[in-house]
């Protein structure tokens, strides 16, 4: 048994557009709807959502028929929290808050095993579909995408030696974090803050590196895109739900009665 190719990755060094959603209701059920939606990649959050080991170990096997690659975001930068997810299988990663190309060259430690970095070494874990994959702990690296999260303004002032460390296939830029920290919390469409994004997708471009960037706006996304953004998520799970919800009570009108 081979290893599983990672197209994600692949289509992100060819600089192809890949179209996500993000993924915070922490359900396998919902994940496994999503999965067979059409989108190239779908984010399950750590970071902002009760998601454990348990939930994410569901929520992956339920993806598994579909040919949506799953992203999982750690809950930090953290060897441990990102060991366990790549034990599990995840092959895509992505990891917030990353200030400094210090504490990028410290993600592409954790994802690679010695000698060239620190993950921890578990010969029958599901990540090597316990232990069937021939050569695994040699073949795991080069399908492992490791993503960093830029996304406060002294992080964007260090984009290109952040974005330059050798391992870090794509940057993420946090647009909520950014726009909080350039003093304009909750207002993601300030022309400062957006005009941060533009520059920092250009500069991504520049330096051909897959950028990233979340948005629940149509026109948005495709303006990042034409920006230089590459991997765009478009939705989140829980604002459609809430959305549709909401949509589909109000047709109903007086139908529904008003509760005190």
């Amino acid at each position: 048994m081979d290893i599983h190719r990672n197209i994600f990755k692949q289509a992100l060094q060819r600089r192809d557009v890949q179209i996500g959603l993000w993924s915070t209701l922490c359900s396998n059920v919902a994940a496994e709807v999503i999965a067979h939606s059409g989108f190239d990649w779908i984010l399950l959050d750590t970071e902002h959502s009760p998601n454990e080991p348990p939930d994410l170990l569901a929520q992956l096997q339920a993806m598994g028929r579909s040919t949506t690659t799953p992203v999982v975001r750690a809950a930090w930068n953290d060897t441990v929290l990102i060991k366990r997810i790549l034990d599990l299988g995840a092959q895509s990663v992505l990891l917030p808050y990353v200030q400094s190309a210090e504490e990028a060259r410290r993600a592409v430690a954790a994802v690679r095993y010695p000698p060239r970095g620190v993950r921890g070494v578990s010969a029958g874990s599901r990540a090597s579909n316990y232990g069937r994959i021939k050569d695994y702990l040699h073949k795991a690296d080069a399908e492992i995408c490791l993503l960093v999260q830029v996304e406060t303004r002294s992080a964007l002032e260090q984009l290109e030696s952040i974005a330059g460390v050798d391992g870090v296939d794509g940057v993420f830029i946090g647009p909520a974090d950014l726009s909080a920290s350039l003093g304009h919390l909750g207002d993601l469409q300030h022309d400062e803050t957006q005009k941060a994004l533009r520059d920092a997708g250009g500069r991504l471009r520049q330096l051909g590196k897959a950028a990233g960037i979340l948005t629940v706006v149509e026109a948005d996304a495709r303006r990042y895109i034409e920006w230089g953004y590459n991997f765009v998520a478009v939705g989140i799970d829980t604002a459609l739900l809430a959305r549709s919800a909401d949509a589909l009570a109000k047709s109903f009108g007086g139908l529904i009665p008003s509760r005190p």
